[in-house]
């Protein structure tokens, strides 16, 4: 709808219109499900089902106003870009301030221009008695494309409307910016009303680890909700996993009918003869994990071609959270199952933590490290020399194992701690101030640098890979700020690697320091917030959700941070002349006490 969106002039002006026109909420509540648009990163996953938060949730529903035919061509133009936020109806009335209005259709799914706020300044650029061109101008944050995908791009942007005087003797919009027929200006305010942020899930190359896929959706009520992420779903993942991840939905699996039927708190999914050939098993846990977002719906039917379809080992009618065991962390949700917490002693082993204490594993050269990080088999211990400037390996895990240099830093450069994803692969990233390499060992393999890495000419100052070995996390150097940003990784036929793609999460730290994977939607960051005078804990949604500080107290200067599903964030810090190890005084709230009561440093989880 901007025509050539690149390109962007300075605005002319920061005075805002003041436009006669108005909508009416009729709901005033936007609870949990609400899209949040990040002001400086892309939304990749929205909520987690298992935390009660629902995208079926109250939202704020606006009523649009029709044009009046007293306006003259900038409340025109002010009313219509008003009324585009709201979907219902297909934009119906919207619609009525064109003078073709079946000539415009933005549809469920329409490109989004977001901006800040309302456009700025519109004003008529040239005129007559009965056509007028308006000039408007705005602060974009970023975009929607028609696949649902948010990508920060904040520019400003301008755009002209033609109006002319119909018959009747009131002005309408004979033509949109660039002859655009499908896109919207929409502010923050707009896609957070109209939006929500959802999930989508599909699997990694192991065919068995569903990956989260965040996109945009527009809600026009409830009743569609299960329709738009099914069909959203079958369309296939967006174009930042695309190639990362796979869906099992043969290629032109439809709905049939075009709905999803709802018979009390069941839906019934009946695809078309084209999902035969797919695999019931696979397509049943991507149904599962998306329709579990919905609090409507308990339990689900397979149908394809109007027959039912029961997966081995599966009722014909499956519940919501059925198919647990392909969650993207890795391990049943419900279970919380509690892993186990490494931290390099003080005394020079590597221990397990138990309460308090530090139970002392590896000890000799191998328990030094710094860094230790222990594989997901708990056979092999990687770490880096004092300086960072080596990548150790030594197993087994325990005794006093031998220890095996993999990697020497060239001068200048020193390597993030060690990575592991859970097929066994390590990861680390060489970096020096203007440059990094991703270094990558396959288990059995000797490492090798990743065939693609978009960070090449940045400096990167940690590096995680998510439990789901398809998404990765960084803390990366951008004009002098470290800056969080996420990544995906896609794995060729021939097993090279492609790792690039990396946008920021959330614009709200101004400095990070360390970070891990909490779980599949959380990243757990070292950081100071731009409220903070101080580096302190805080989670950070990778929707791109306003960040949470976790608890207050004395941390003395915060290090490493190592976080699991279901079990309590660590910090090692350096206080009063020795390292500790930190964590949450219980009850574990936003503003318990942190307490450190462990010698130690460094503290991580096998994943």
């Amino acid at each position: 709808m901007t025509g050539d969106r690149r390109p962007a002039r300075r605005l002319q002006s920061r005075r805002r219109m003041r436009p006669a026109v108005a909508v009416a909420a009729v709901l005033v509540l936007c609870a949990a499900g609400c899209a949040n648009v990040p002001t400086g990163g892309q939304v990749v996953t929205g909520k987690p089902a298992e935390k009660a938060e629902r995208v079926d949730d109250p939202y704020v529903r606006l009523i649009p106003v029709s044009p009046q035919p007293d306006w003259g061509p900038t409340q025109l133009v002010s009313g219509f870009l008003t009324a585009s936020a709201s979907f219902d109806d297909g934009h119906k009335v919207a619609k009525e301030y064109l003078s073709t209005p079946n000539a415009w259709d933005p549809g469920l799914r329409p490109y989004v221009d977001v901006l800040s706020s309302r456009t700025v300044d519109p004003h008529v650029d040239q005129t007559s008695a009965n056509q007028a061109t308006v000039h408007v101008t705005g602060d974009q944050l970023g975009t929607i494309d028609s696949d649902g995908q948010y990508t920060a791009a904040p520019k400003s942007v301008e755009a002209d409307f033609q109006l002319a005087k119909t018959q009747q003797g009131v002005w309408r919009i004979t033509g949109l910016p660039g002859n655009d027929k499908a896109g919207l200006f929409l502010t923050k305010d707009d896609v957070e009303r109209a939006m929500r942020t959802v999930n989508l899930y599909f699997f990694a190359p192991d065919e068995h680890t569903l990956v989260p896929n965040g996109i945009f959706l527009p809600v026009v009520d409830r009743e569609t909700l299960p329709t738009q992420l099914v069909q959203a779903l079958l369309s296939g993942p967006t174009s930042w996993l695309n190639g990362a991840v796979q869906s099992a939905f043969p290629k032109g699996t439809r709905l049939r009918g075009g709905s999803v039927r709802i018979d009390k708190d069941v839906a019934i999914v009946d695809l078309s003869q084209d999902a035969r050939g797919g695999n019931v098993e696979r397509m049943s846990a991507q149904l599962s994990w998306t329709l579990r977002q919905l609090s409507e719906i308990k339990r689900w039917r397979l149908e394809i071609d109007g027959e039912t379809v029961t997966p081995q080992g599966s009722d014909a009618t499956q519940s919501v959270h059925s198919w647990d065991g392909n969650s993207p962390d890795g391990q049943d949700p419900d279970e919380q199952v509690r892993q186990t917490a490494y931290v390099a002693g003080t005394a020079g082993f590597l221990g397990t933590l138990q309460g308090d204490r530090a139970q002392p594993v590896v000890t000799g050269a191998a328990g030094r490290l710094s860094h230790p990080a222990v594989s997901p088999n708990y056979q092999e211990l990687a770490g880096l020399s004092t300086d960072g400037t080596q990548l150790v390996t030594a197993g087994p895990v325990a005794g006093s194992p031998a220890l095996h240099v993999l990697l020497n830093a060239h001068k200048g450069a020193r390597f993030t701690a060690p990575s592991w994803s859970r097929d066994g692969t390590l990861w680390t990233v060489e970096s020096t101030r203007k440059a990094s390499w991703l270094w990558v060992r396959r288990p059995g393999k000797a490492p090798v640098k990743a065939g693609h890495w978009g960070l090449g000419g940045r400096q990167v100052l940690a590096f995680r890979v998510a439990r789901d070995g398809v998404r990765t996390a960084v803390i990366v150097a951008i004009d002098g700020r470290p800056e969080v940003q996420m990544g995906r990784i896609a794995t060729a036929p021939d097993g090279s690697l492609d790792v690039g793609s990396f946008l920021p999460v959330s614009s709200e730290l101004q400095d990070a320091v360390d970070l891990t994977w909490r779980d599949y939607d959380t990243l757990a960051v070292l950081g100071r917030a731009k409220r903070d005078s101080q580096t302190l804990p805080y989670l950070m949604p990778v929707s791109g959700s306003a960040i949470t500080s976790l608890g207050v107290g004395a941390l003395g200067e915060p290090r490493t941070i190592a976080a699991a599903p279901g079990s309590p964030v660590l910090i090692g810090t350096w206080s009063s002349g020795k390292d500790q190890v930190c964590r949450q005084r219980p009850p574990v709230t936003s503003y318990s006490q942190w307490i450190c009561p462990t010698a130690a440093r460094d503290p991580s989880y096998a994943h």
